[in-house]
């Protein structure tokens, strides 16, 4: 079995199977050995049943007191039976396993393990897995992976999947020479990719998780370094100098800039008029005003009669640039002509923009992906700006820049990265940081709760949307999944139109819907036709929606602060005041001590260092910063010390051989293009 091989080649998948997989972007071999776990089931030491706590899993031990009961109610059988101990008592369902009223003995010693619940005044466990003490002992400190489905999958299909492919892969040749594997104590590919599936326990999940982090940093900075090697020193072609129309808008704006604004656009300003072409990183926190710096770039650029061009990860947020460049020009009656470039459009106005763009007659492009489609032909295009460059993938940015001659390179972040680790991961550009917000800006007022709190939440988010305003929902699941007790967003949805009155506009919005639907929703909601937008994190790059003032996240704790940050920074956008609710879905403690530092702080900066300084290699389950440069396994914050260690390895192999053409590499060189096709990154590499 090749890892090529498209899933149809696996015993036991049919059509059926291969549509739903395809929803998780498994389509052969390979993605499903790289279709890693998200969480991992422990088999832990039995406590008794006075130890058992609400909404927690545990394997409880006891022996059954009186009988094993047995009722049908309908459809339904039910059997019951009650463990004991001097203080508590623990009751167990199971519905339509009938067999159990004869398996199960009263008077007899068993584990059962599963979620305890607490209804009323009872302790209750429905459809517990039954062991006996001594094959208990055989699984515990095990793990078992938990897999995130989509309605119609299992886990249990999954992990049977996953051993046989395992079982009959074609083994893949190591590619990282043994020196490098000793030094920075990684384990063999091969190993690594079965322990992170399978591991026998902790110490051996680490061991393989480490090796599969380290290959993605790894490739992942080669990618950025070998660009670099191309771009360095680049000759700047353009004759680009200072002009008055920059002076002019800033002048005219309702607003100062802050003193980083000015800063970061002085910098930009002697890039562009400089000997060399500019590569830059402007990393400013989310609100610290980024895009009108993009917007005084592109009208030097245009100024000095060349082209430029915004690309944006989304069709609603590329409308919503274009609107507000085009008032900026009109409003100073500057002579240039701002066209929007996007997917959704007709042929016949994609036609008449590319006409206008060949032609130079457009100075000013904003667009999506398809400014970067291959019909897309500039005049003079000097000026390329990437925005949330982590959505695009490395090496996108390199796409637009050969439409023409080497342009300038600006790409913006809101993402609050340590410029430690920004320093490695956005290596091929000089770093701008905005560490100021705009003094108009009301800070957000925030607060952690657990779930007792959502009737409050929900009446407060009736009262701000009966004032005018709108809210967002956050929801760390699309839908439910098996085994993961977390809101998703479709469910939650609806309970929340429920709770609300009937004049409430409750909508939902995913990653899996098609473009087309998320364009829609997402201007509805800008208009104000939606009032309530419940979502995942897709909305952590979005829309600017200055009406919105309430953000409240279900699930905190499944998120990192770094990335909560982020979808904060939704609200706060316009004149009222804003609020955040983070709903932590248990009471632990030290969640609750982690997600207070938001509360604390509305710095990005400051939250991004807690965030690394509070994170460790032990903190593998649940908190990823989901979506972050696009890692599978990867966290730059939980994994920063082997982000450091890849970087080093990766100038030790590019100091001996800069474009891997040496034997011992060639291995490496294949592993590296693969990485770059599965992204459509590195096209020239």
């Amino acid at each position: 079995m090749k890892e090529q091989d498209s899933v149809r080649s696996i015993k036991g998948i049919g059509e059926k199977t291969e549509k739903l997989l395809a929803k998780l972007g498994i389509f052969t071999v390979g993605d499903f050995l790289r279709y890693y776990p998200r969480d991992y089931d422990e088999y832990r030491e039995p406590i008794a049943v006075s130890e058992a706590e609400p909404g927690k899993k545990a394997a409880v031990f006891g022996r059954i007191t009186g009988r094993v009961g047995m009722s049908n109610t309908g459809r339904k059988t039910v059997v019951t039976a009650t463990i004991k101990d001097e203080k508590s008592s623990l009751q167990l369902i199971w519905y339509n396993m009938p067999f159990l009223r004869n398996t199960l003995q009263a008077g007899g010693f068993y584990i059962f393990r599963g979620t305890v619940v607490k209804k009323g005044a009872r302790l209750i466990m429905e459809h517990p897995e039954i062991f006996k003490r001594e094959d208990y002992e055989g699984l515990l400190y095990t793990l078992y992976p938990i897999y995130t489905l989509t309605k119609g999958l299992t886990n249990k299909f999954m992990v049977k999947t996953m051993h046989q492919i395992l079982e009959n892969r074609e083994i893949t040749a190591e590619y990282l020479p043994e020196e490098y594997r000793n030094h920075y104590r990684l384990a063999e590919y091969n190993y690594a990719l079965s322990h992170i599936h399978f591991p026998k326990d902790k110490k051996d999940l680490v061991v393989g998780r480490r090796r599969l982090v380290f290959d993605e940093f790894l490739f992942f900075i080669l990618s950025v370094r070998m660009m670099k090697e191309k771009n360095m020193e680049s000759q700047n072609t353009f004759s680009i100098k200072p002009v008055w129309e920059t002076e002019k808008l800033i002048e005219s704006l309702p607003y100062p800039l802050t003193h980083a604004q000015r800063r970061v656009w002085n910098e930009i300003e002697t890039n562009m008029t400089g000997h060399t072409l500019m590569s830059r990183l402007v990393q400013g926190d989310v609100g610290s005003g980024k895009t009108i710096i993009a917007f005084l770039s592109m009208i030097l650029a245009a100024a000095n009669g060349y082209q430029a061009a915004l690309m944006v990860p989304t069709e609603v947020l590329a409308r919503q640039h274009y609107e507000e460049l085009c008032r900026l020009v009109q409003q100073q009656s500057f002579p240039f002509e701002t066209v929007l470039l996007t997917g959704s459009q007709t042929a016949k106005e994609k036609r008449e923009r590319y006409e206008k763009i060949a032609q130079g007659k457009a100075q000013l492009i904003i667009g999506t992906h398809a400014l970067i489609q291959e019909k897309v032909i500039y005049e003079n295009l000097a000026l390329v700006i990437t925005d949330e460059q982590h959505r695009f993938g490395v090496n996108q940015r390199e796409d637009l820049s050969k439409k023409g001659v080497r342009p300038h390179v600006l790409v913006m972040s809101a993402t609050p990265i340590p410029r430690t680790l920004a320093i490695i991961l956005y290596g091929d550009l000089d770093i701008s940081v905005m560490d100021q917000l705009p003094a108009k800006r009301l800070p957000i007022k925030n607060c952690v709760v657990d779930t007792s709190y959502r009737p409050t939440a929900y009446r407060f988010i009736e009262k701000q949307v009966q004032q005018g305003r709108q809210v967002y929902v956050i929801c760390p699941m699309v839908e439910e999944s098996e085994g993961l007790e977390a809101e998703n967003v479709l469910d939650y949805s609806r309970k929340l139109q429920e709770a609300l009155p009937g004049d409430i506009r409750v909508a939902y919005l995913h990653g899996r819907m098609k473009a087309a639907e998320k364009n829609e929703i997402m201007e509805k909601f800008a208009d104000n036709e939606i009032q309530v937008l419940v979502s995942t994190t897709v909305i952590e790059v979005g829309v600017n929606v200055p009406n919105a003032t309430v953000m409240m996240v279900e699930n905190a704790e499944r998120f990192g602060l770094a990335q909560l940050h982020q979808l904060r920074g939704r609200v706060g956008r316009g004149e009222h005041q804003s609020y955040c609710i983070f709903v932590q879905g248990g009471k632990d403690a030290e969640t609750k001590e982690r997600l207070e530092i938001l509360v604390k702080s509305n710095d990005g900066f400051f939250i991004a260092g807690e965030d690394l300084r509070l994170r460790g290699p032990g903190d593998l389950f649940g908190i990823r910063q989901s979506g972050l440069l696009e890692f599978r396994l990867a966290d730059i914050f939980q994994d920063s010390e082997i982000l450091k260690d890849a970087s080093q390895a990766a100038g030790a192999i590019l100091d001996l051989d800069r474009d891997l053409s040496l034997p011992q590499n060639e291995r490496l060189r294949s592993c590296l293009l693969s990485y770059a096709r599965e992204r459509m990154e590195m096209p020239g590499l």
